[in-house]
């Protein structure tokens, strides 16, 4: 079983922003109003609320979750987003968001491969989660519709990119 000693410092804040980053392409590919972006914005954070509390999660994933209320990793999980998003494009943000995922894919893959499709399944699931969050169309909350066809297509991104093995550059297999 995988630890947060089992990563290096930036490993672990890559692993520690994926459910973030989940979440962010999915709002990104097809950012609704505020009301909905605002829901949206909310279910990653949900999603590790949920696995705090659930006793059966994987450890990996509640090990994520638990270690967010250390101060000193929330700083480094800040570092570790803004390096890989800050001065993006929004149109630029799913791709970006995808080929993080990716890339955490292959780390999870090389230094946690017993945890790795538990991990990946979770990160699938706030995808998911985020997407059905709030109504894109519509207007005032009439109408509209749950999954658009861009985060539609966003999330087979992130089933592809979650499904690719191998490992990223800078990853020593173990």
């Amino acid at each position: 079983m995988a630890t947060k000693a089992t990563f290096t410092p930036d490993e672990w804040a890559r692993i520690m922003a994926s459910p973030i980053v989940a979440g962010i392409a999915i709002t990104a590919a097809d950012p609704g109003g505020l009301w909905s972006m605002l829901k949206e914005a909310l279910a990653s954070g949900w999603a590790l609320l949920d696995v705090k509390k659930d006793p059966n999660a994987d450890p990996l994933v509640k090990a994520v979750a638990d270690d967010l209320g250390d101060p000193t990793t929330r700083d480094a999980l800040r570092h570790s987003f803004e390096g890989r998003f800050k001065g993006s494009e929004l149109s630029s943000v799913p791709q970006k968001a995808i080929e993080e995922l990716r890339a955490v894919a292959g780390l999870l893959d090389a230094k946690a491969p017993e945890d790795a499709p538990a991990f990946k399944a979770w990160l699938r699931q706030v995808a998911q989660q985020t997407a059905e969050a709030g109504k894109e169309g519509g207007f005032f909350g009439f109408g509209g519709v749950k999954v658009s066809d861009a985060e539609k297509a966003t999330l087979s991104e992130i089933d592809a990119a979650l499904s690719a093995s191998g490992v990223p550059a800078g990853i020593a297999e173990t």
